[in-house]
């Protein structure tokens, strides 16, 4: 039975933006585009663990609003969950820290981008979400 992992992303929004971030050649998927987030810890809220993430992976905070999607996709090393929210940045600027790159994307061009496969039904609802 492959593992489990609880994970969180962050569906960062500007306008008609969202922020995209692309894995490191160091990370599992590397070149793949993401949500950014991570793993949620034990005795941790997705919202706890979505806030500690981006603050030690962005240098950044945000204020959580409404649940995005959640979604399981088997991968060679477990079986990823991912939850999604929106959120709306506060304060400082994301930094980029450990992806390869950060990119605010037209929501109307988020398939444009090759995403992580967990990602992708997240982009889906995002892209619809926009479109009104």
């Amino acid at each position: 039975m492959k593992k489990r992992i609880n994970v969180v992303g962050a569906v960062l929004t500007r306008g008609q933006t969202i922020l995209a971030a692309q894995r490191s050649s160091t990370m599992s998927l590397p070149g793949m585009w993401e949500f950014p987030g991570g793993k949620i810890e034990p005795n941790e809220s997705p919202e706890q663990a979505l806030l500690r993430e981006l603050d030690e992976e962005l240098l950044c905070s945000a204020e959580i609003g409404d649940h995005v999607a959640t979604t399981e996709h088997e991968y060679d090393f477990g079986i990823v969950v991912l939850t999604t929210y929106y959120c709306s940045l506060v304060g400082k600027e994301p930094r980029l820290t450990e992806h390869a790159e950060l990119r605010w994307v037209d929501a109307a061009e988020l398939d444009q981008l090759d995403w992580a496969p967990a990602d992708i039904p997240a982009v889906e609802r995002v892209m619809k979400d926009f479109l009104v």
